[in-house]
């Protein structure tokens, strides 16, 4: 697929400084470091378990913005 793209400067930097390091074409680089951070290899960090007892369920956002705004009506 062809297609005109206007990229931030720092993102044509990386794009040059990956090119010239690899000794590719931009067309290649491009296409690497995409695929490079679309699939990343191996397994996704754990979040840490924090101790102590939830305090909000998250699980229902709609409730908790709910509640929230109940408590801004009683301020």
């Amino acid at each position: 697929m062809r297609t005109t793209v206007t990229l931030d400067d720092d993102v044509v930097a990386i794009i040059e400084r990956e090119r010239r390091e690899k000794g590719e074409t931009t067309r290649q680089a491009i296409n690497r470091l995409i695929r490079t951070a679309t699939h990343r290899s191996g397994p996704r960090p754990e979040l840490p378990i924090v101790p102590g007892r939830l305090e909000v369920d998250i699980s229902d956002v709609s409730e908790v913005l709910a509640g929230l705004d109940e408590t801004d009506d009683d301020a």
